[in-house]
């Protein structure tokens, strides 16, 4: 039989088509706009991702025998707020995870509900990229759309009502809203009081690989697949990449360098940060996990590369950055470029180069980005490592990965080894394992993992390179804490 997988990204939803082996038959991207409105906004019209996969899916099964696809499961952004009315019809734009404009209802939830408080009730804190905020400031900014509202979803929530007709959510996903209850895996009946939302107007909730329905008579003609093709709930971008690397159980770590970047460690267990400078969420495979995010991870690079240095040969840029230069360069870079979450939790910080003399070059630049956010990563593997937890190998996955140079870099900086896999892609191959669990093909997520992923290659890092990563990282350190101050006088500008 044959499953999709659906990775449904910031920029663009990435298709792929796949055997119950886990042999990819076939790829497809479908790119979409993202709006800006102010600085520190950003937001995304859902329309834009229904076309996207109803237009992509088509294409993804040309020259294949559509009548074999049993299964779908969607991998996606998280925290977006995609709010609905009593038609089912889009309200307004959905608020993505990597806006910054809830400083306010963040601060008032923190300090006023209190974090202890939240952690109590959903075993976080609040994030500015977190979906409770958004709905408070929904709710003071725009009032007229926050009492239309019948339902509220999730981005990848969204493609699987277009695809069934079902309001569903998966734990995993659900544990980035501020609004679930983790460790009892149900709706916050707190939480949604200070909202001001009902139960009713949140989806039903389920296990990442359970079936939520089968595609509707319609979607089904339109796409060329049988009306018996299950959806399974799915999971949160980060869950699904981690079952895509084999990250299930307990004790295992995967690294993404995607457009953010995330450090993510699985235990079969529910535990929570005393700190709570890493997220305490469910996991796709039916346990729990902790995750450090960092907002920009691989758009930094991206964003020097294109918008400044106005060049898409990544890979010329960094052909200079030999190994000899590895843990000597004198320029840093603070990778803020969209305020940062974990473990800083600041929407204020901003990226920031220091330590740049007359005769630096654009390669220093180039490797200051890359070192910048391997140091950003550090700063939540540190924090993980305060909680007992050991990190000496970890899976590698997202677009930065592709870069041997930067895989060098984070080995290094992390002192550990990392772990290349055979087939690498992410949320969507995630999406698919769970799909195939839905439909029955294995008995659990952990053993459609152990048949399918496969460790290709490993970085190990050399012990005189992670010693000059380790003096450069705790000057790094200092850095953020010199500017903190300076940053929130900038953002009353």
């Amino acid at each position: 039989m044959l499953y999709i997988g659906i990775d449904l990204g910031t920029s663009s939803v990435k298709l792929l088509l796949m055997e119950a082996s886990g042999k990819i038959l076939n790829t497809v991207t479908k790119e979409y706009p993202l709006e800006f409105p102010q600085p520190g906004w950003s937001q995304q019209n859902p329309e834009d991702w229904r076309r996207a996969v109803l237009d992509g899916i088509p294409e993804l099964l040309r020259g294949f025998d559509a009548a074999h696809v049993a299964g779908i499961g969607c991998g996606g952004q998280m925290h977006g707020l995609v709010v609905l009315d009593k038609d089912d019809q889009v309200i307004r734009p959905a608020i993505l995870w990597n806006d910054g404009r809830t400083a306010k209802q963040v601060d008032y939830l923190n300090n006023v509900i209190g974090k202890e408080q939240l952690s109590a009730w959903t075993a976080n804190i609040a994030f500015a990229g977190f979906t409770a905020p958004k709905l408070l400031w929904m709710r003071e900014n725009e009032p007229e759309n926050f009492a239309g509202i019948s339902k509220i979803m999730l981005p990848k929530d969204y493609v699987n009502y277009i695809l069934t007709g079902v309001h569903s959510c998966d734990y995993s996903d659900a544990s980035g809203m501020l609004l679930l209850d983790v460790e009892h895996k149900c709706w916050s009946k707190e939480m949604l009081s200070i909202c001001g939302i009902s139960e009713g107007q949140m989806p039903q909730l389920f296990e990442s690989y359970e079936c939520i329905g089968t595609v509707k008579p319609e979607i089904a003609k339109l796409l060329g697949i049988p009306e018996t093709v299950r959806v399974c709930a799915g999971a949160g971008d980060n869950a699904a990449a981690a079952v895509g690397t084999g990250v299930v159980g307990e004790g295992g770590c995967n690294i993404s360098l995607g457009t953010s970047g995330t450090v993510f460690i699985s235990s079969e267990k529910f535990g929570v940060d005393r700190n709570n400078a890493l997220h305490a969420f469910a996991h796709a495979d039916g346990g729990y996990h902790l995750m450090g995010c960092m907002l920009s991870a691989a758009s930094c690079n991206k964003w020097l590369m294109e918008d400044i240095f106005k060049t898409t040969d990544f890979t010329a840029e960094q052909s200079p950055i030999t190994p000899e230069k590895l843990g000597e360069n004198h320029v840093y870079f603070l990778p803020y470029l969209m305020g940062e979450r974990s473990p800083i939790n600041d929407v204020c910080a901003r990226g920031t180069f220091i330590g740049m003399t007359m005769d630096t070059t654009r390669a220093d630049l180039t490797q200051a980005v890359l070192e910048g956010v391997a140091f950003a990563i550090r700063d939540s593997v540190e924090v993980a490592r305060s909680l007992g937890i050991e990190i000496n190998t970890s899976k590698i996955c997202g677009g930065g990965a592709r870069s041997p140079l930067w895989k060098t870099i984070m080995a290094n900086v992390l002192n550990i080894k990392l772990q290349c896999l055979e087939s690498e892609q992410g949320p969507g191959m995630g999406g698919a394992m769970l799909a195939m669990v839905a439909c029955g093909e294995y008995t659990s997520v952990r053993k459609a993992c152990e048949k399918i992923i496969r460790v290709s290659s490993t970085v190990d890092p050399d012990p005189d390179m992670a010693a000059k990563y380790e003096k450069r990282y705790q000057q790094f350190r200092k850095i953020y804490p010199a500017c903190k101050e300076l940053f929130a006088c900038l953002a009353k500008e």
